[in-house]
């Protein structure tokens, strides 16, 4: 796949080549596709532009792996919000609170990665590639770099020029929600509950601040004491992680969603909610309806199954609410609206 003819001789490069010869075919799987978007789209325009995405994904997560799961939460929060459009890079103004700034998405990481790579990619080809197409090669690169499927994305995205911070409300799921609201906020962008189970997997890279998961140890206004449904042995580790009292601001350490494999792209996510050990409540509550606690156990024992379904469900939701041919614009500076 890709129409590679020639030897790359750079690292670089050649991970870029590997990553397209592997790539799982998963264009086909998914349903719903913008017509508009397609495989190789800058081939022509600006052929440099992947491989620049990922020589600086690959920098990027070499001086800090966190930043891997920094890169898919960042196109996952971009796409639930207006769409794939790179809303969520547009910094605010005196007028304006743009998305980046709302509660959800005070955490999000990535923007740098995302500035370096578009002042490369217009230096090559001026005016060309979309940020909205920057950030989803990114995360596809993200997955790769920490052992998970290679997957083609289909590109054409084009920017938007809105972002506010009053419309994240609603749209992304909050760290205590539970299957039935998830499910109704993936449904509401065109995904299965199936997909919202794959791409919960997600989850295993990354942490979380202790103020995401902190009521489950210690209780809060609606509930008291411990989460019940936690493995207690990890409660205790957690509470020594993330004390009760004198939280600093920010919301606490960070803690490895995986604790086993926290910097993998593997199962370790699904035998983790098996074992009662889902960081977030959101993530444990996957137990508690039959159809995604099924989905679970084959994630955990099948993790081919798992690698293929998470990419198909990522090219899906690659194209929830594109902008594409004359639609939008192409932003020359990502955080500018």
């Amino acid at each position: 796949m890709g129409g590679v003819q020639r030897r790359r001789s750079s690292c670089g490069e050649m991970a870029y080549l590997q990553l397209r010869v592997a790539a799982v075919s998963v264009l086909l799987m998914a349903t719903g596709l913008d017509a508009q978007l397609r495989v190789g789209f800058y081939d022509n325009s600006c052929p440099a532009a992947e491989i620049i995405v990922q020589q600086e994904v690959s920098k990027a997560v070499a001086a800090n792996p966190g930043l891997a799961a920094g890169l898919i939460r960042l196109h996952f929060h971009d796409c639930f919000v207006r769409g794939c459009d790179a809303s969520v890079l547009i910094d605010s103004t005196k007028g304006n609170q743009a998305e980046k700034d709302a509660g959800p998405n005070t955490s999000l990481r990535g923007f740098e990665v995302v500035d370096k790579i578009k002042a490369r990619v217009e230096q090559a080809c001026f005016g060309v590639v979309s940020c909205a197409d920057i950030v989803a090669f990114a995360a596809r690169d993200s997955v790769a770099l920490t052992g998970g499927n290679a997957y083609q994305v289909p590109a054409g995205r084009r920017d938007g020029g809105v972002s506010s911070a009053s419309e994240t409300g609603g749209n992304l799921p909050p760290p205590t929600a539970t299957v039935n609201q998830m499910t109704q906020m993936f449904a509401a962008k065109g995904l299965t509950q199936k997909e919202m189970v794959a791409l919960s997997g997600a989850h295993t890279i990354g942490a979380s601040h202790c103020s995401s998961f902190s009521s489950r140890l210690y209780g809060s206004s609606t509930t008291a004491g411990k989460d019940p449904t936690m493995d207690p042995t990890y409660v205790a580790q957690l509470a020594r992680q993330c004390p009760q009292s004198g939280a600093p601001a920010g919301g606490g350490p960070l803690v490895p969603l995986d604790a086993v494999t926290p910097n993998a792209f593997d199962e370790g996510f699904f035998k983790g909610v098996m074992a009662n050990r889902g960081l977030l409540s959101s993530d444990q509550a996957l137990l508690n309806d039959r159809n995604t606690a099924l989905q679970v156990v084959s994630y955990a024992t099948d993790p081919s199954t798992f690698q293929n379904d998470f990419a198909a469900a990522m090219v899906k939701m690659g194209a929830v609410g594109v902008l594409t041919g004359t639609s939008g614009r192409i932003r020359s500076n990502c955080r500018v609206a």
